[in-house]
């Protein structure tokens, strides 16, 4: 039973957009996934590894890869933040000290200047 040309025709158009056309390096081909956004106008593509295999031809990066970037980032902020409020204490409480100190020593002077 021999299909007409319009079915063959949309046959043939509807397995080019399958997730089986994209290919690992070494032939094989990967399992079904979730649909992409499309790619971004800059022409560059990125190299998804998927376990030992490096999978080419995906443009946008995974929902995970951009929780991990942003996790990362926000973490590195914190992070900063953190040493530079440490600076800051530390900063304060050697002005105290040095101030402290100062009162002490402008004291004692006091002290042994009147007793003369």
């Amino acid at each position: 039973m021999g299909l007409s040309e319009r079915e063959a025709r949309l046959r043939m158009r509807s397995k080019r957009g399958r997730a089986g056309s994209r290919k690992f390096k070494d032939g094989t081909q990967p399992g079904p996934r979730a649909a992409r956004a499309p790619a971004s106008v800059s022409g560059t593509r990125c190299t998804l590894c998927v376990g030992s295999r490096i999978l080419e031809g995906d443009d946008m990066p995974t929902a995970k890869q951009l929780a991990d970037i942003g996790y990362k980032t926000f973490s590195a902020s914190m992070m900063l933040l953190t040493v530079y409020g440490g600076y800051l204490c530390s900063v304060r409480a050697y002005h105290f000290f040095q101030r402290r100190s100062s009162r002490r020593q402008a004291a004692e002077e006091q002290k042994t200047s009147g007793v003369l």
